[in-house]
C-alpha cells in the first residue's frame, strides 16, 4: 500500500505544485490520478520513488516512510513507465528490459530469457529482442517500457502517462493489454492521465484534481459518472455531454445503445 499524508511540495521559485495531499492507494488496485496539466499529478508520482522531494509531509509504502530508505534501491524495487518509454537508445531491447536485474545481480544469460518472456507477456515478438528502441514503433517502445517496468517483479508500479504519445488505435489495444496483463499480474498501480476516458478504462478508482493536487472527487468511474461532486468534475468528466447520456432504442428487434446525438455505441446482448 502507497499511503500519501500531507504531503506538500513548493519549489524554490515559489511555485506550489501540491498544497496538502492525503491518500492512500490498496494494495493490488489501479488508482489513476487525472486533471488537466499542472495540477501536480506527475509530482506526486514521483514522490512515491523519491524523484522528487516533498517539503513537508511523508509517502509511506506498507506503512515506511519512502525517506528511510536508499533512494537506488527504492527505484529499482519500483516499475517505472513513462510517456516516451524512456528507454536506453544505444541497448538492445532484451538489454533494456534486462537493466535492473542485471544490476541486481543476475546473470546476463538468465537475464536475457527472463527479458524474453516478459516480451512475450506483453505481446511482442522475441525476434524484436535485438533490435533497438529506435528501430520499434511507438506502441512496441512502450511495450517495451512495461516489460522492462515488470523485469525485477516489483508489487508497484508507477505509469505516468504511458501511452499518451501513440495514436488512438494503438493506445486502445495497449490499455485493453493493459487491463488483461493487470488481471494476471495483479500490482498496485498508481497511474497519470489527462485523458478521463483512460482513467475510467483503466483504473478500478478514479481521483480528480484540481490545481494544487486538490482531490476534487475520488471514486469508481461509475460512481464519479453517477454523481459528480460539483461542476469543477461533471465539467471534467463530460457528465452531461452527449457522449455520456446514453440510452436504448429497439431496431430491428434488437436493443440499440445510443448517445445524446442519436448516434448507435453498442448493441445489448440478449
Amino acid at each position: 500500500m502507497i499511503e500519501f499524508d500531507s504531503v506538500r511540495k513548493e519549489y524554490p521559485d515559489g511555485t506550489l505544485a501540491v498544497a496538502d495531499f492525503s491518500m492512500q492507494v490498496p494494495s493490488h488496485r489501479v488508482v489513476a490520478l487525472v486533471g488537466s496539466s499542472g495540477c501536480g499529478k506527475t509530482t506526486l508520482l514521483r514522490m512515491v520513488n523519491r524523484m522528487v522531494e516533498p517539503t513537508s509531509g511523508t509517502v509511506s509504502i506498507d506503512g515506511v516512510d519512502v525517506r528511510s530508505m536508499d533512494r537506488v534501491k527504492l527505484r529499482r524495487s519500483i516499475g517505472y513507465v513513462l510517456q516516451a518509454g524512456g528507454l536506453l537508445p544505444h541497448r538492445t531491447v532484451a538489454d533494456n528490459v534486462a537493466t535492473v536485474p542485471m544490476l541486481e545481480g543476475m546473470r546476463r544469460r538468465e537475464a536475457r530469457a527472463a527479458a524474453l518472456g516478459l516480451l512475450e507477456r506483453v505481446g511482442l515478438d522475441v525476434a524484436l529482442a535485438d533490435r533497438y528502441p529506435g528501430q520499434l514503433s511507438g506502441g512496441q517502445q512502450q511495450r517495451v517500457g512495461v516489460a522492462r517496468a515488470l523485469a525485477a517483479d516489483p508489487n508497484i508500479l508507477l505509469m505516468d502517462e504511458p501511452f499518451g504519445a501513440v495514436d488512438p488505435i494503438v493506445r486502445d489495444q495497449l490499455q485493453a493489454e493493459m487491463r488483461t496483463l493487470q488481471a494476471d499480474i495483479g500490482k498496485t498501480i498508481l497511474f497519470i492521465t489527462h485523458d478521463i476516458d483512460e482513467a475510467f478504462t483503466l483504473g478500478d478508482e478514479v481521483v480528480v484534481l484540481r490545481a494544487g493536487a486538490e482531490i476534487a472527487q475520488r471514486g469508481t468511474p461509475a460512481e464519479i459518472l453517477a454523481a459528480p461532486a460539483d461542476d469543477f468534475v461533471a465539467s471534467f468528466v463530460g457528465a452531461e455531454t452527449a457522449r455520456r447520456t446514453l440510452r436504448i432504442r429497439t431496431v430491428n428487434g434488437r436493443e440499440v445503445v445510443v448517445d445524446g446525438d442519436d448516434r448507435p455505441t453498442g448493441v445489448l446482448e440478449s
